[in-house]
């Protein structure tokens, strides 16, 4: 009988560690509205529930450098390759074939996260009160009396600073700082995101903007006739950078087999579909048909800046300078 009864304990013991194995926790930079139906599709087609923690990106990085080896976390999926590149050493290596069916544009070589969707850097504009004349055609432009008081941005966003990241890599630290103190002596007008740039453009507030390419397409989808459009600076300026949002393994977790399922989804043709038509961003991989707004991915590349994706870990060089000139 005794026998009969640990027999049952052990399978009952058994069966929940099993279960207990068929989760992945995920901390993710990316936003709750936008993922939530792709993480529910992962769940079931795989049975894997996932454990989500949502945060800015700069934030939760800051987490998993403090938990350490003791971070539930199994996967980090970034919104910017500025924090997937300051994470590199947390994150285990890939398997090299994971980053196989990345396209050469957004693909990172050292197999320790991998993209999973693309964007650029773009200037937005009030369609109301902005001549075609009126544009700039560099970033160094918006510091010209002409926009003083009429420019916004964020600096506490995951896209400017891995924007900033790659200023200063391609033009150094003084050259970065000179520009941020001219922007702030011109009165450019700090706000908490991308969206309420745009809101504030549409509002009147402001007349530029400064954020990634696929907020605009959730307005316009909604409005056709919306006051606001996107542009780009002249071939090669810095404000044109390509970046990607991005994923990469915890090296802390006992978890990675699911973990590794979970990156696979999210390169898989289903959730890259997605991620063009619902987020309106560059798939990274052939055989997707990206979201009729875009503009080529060939015509992006000619006039996008050249600057290694896989060196923009620099991050907290960008903050310290970010904090030194008032904007932190």
């Amino acid at each position: 009988m005794k026998k009969t009864i640990l027999a049952g304990l052990g399978l009952v013991l058994g069966l929940t560690s099993f279960a207990a194995a068929e989760t992945v926790t995920i901390y993710s930079g990316r936003g709750e509205a936008l993922i939530a139906p792709l993480i529910k599709q992962f769940e079931a087609e795989t049975g894997i529930t996932a454990e989500v923690r949502y945060g800015g990106t700069s934030e939760l990085a800051t987490l998993l450098l403090e938990e350490g080896a003791n971070s539930p976390a199994d996967v980090f999926w970034a919104q910017d390759a500025g924090a997937l590149g300051a994470l590199s050493p947390a994150f285990a290596d890939l398997p090299a074939e994971v980053n196989e069916t990345v396209l050469d544009a957004f693909r990172s070589d050292a197999n320790k996260w991998v993209a999973t969707s693309g964007r650029t850097r773009v200037l937005v504009y009030s369609t109301e009160r902005v001549e075609e004349g009126d544009l700039p055609q560099s970033i160094a432009d918006l510091t010209d009396e002409k926009y003083k008081g009429r420019v916004a941005w964020a600096p506490t966003n995951g896209g400017f600073q891995a924007f900033v990241t790659a200023f200063r890599l391609t033009e150094g630290d003084e050259a970065v700082k000179a520009w941020l103190e001219a922007m702030i002596a011109n009165e450019a007008k700090v706000y908490r995101n991308n969206g309420t740039q745009i809101d504030a453009i549409a509002n009147g507030e402001v007349d530029f903007g400064l954020i990634n390419n696929y907020y605009l397409g959730r307005y316009t989808a909604r409005d056709a006739e919306f006051p606001v459009r996107q542009t780009t600076f002249a071939a090669g300026d810095i404000g044109n950078l390509v970046l990607v949002a991005g994923a990469g393994i915890v090296e802390a977790s006992d978890n990675k087999e699911n973990a590794r399922k979970f990156i696979d989804f999210l390169l898989s043709p289903a959730a890259q579909q997605f991620i063009t038509l619902q987020g309106y961003e560059y798939p990274v991989r052939t055989g997707i048909i990206p979201h009729a707004t875009l503009e080529p991915l060939e015509a992006v590349n000619e006039i996008s800046p050249k600057v290694d994706t896989n060196a923009l870990g620099d991050l907290e060089a960008t903050l310290n300078l970010l904090r030194e000139v008032g904007l932190l």
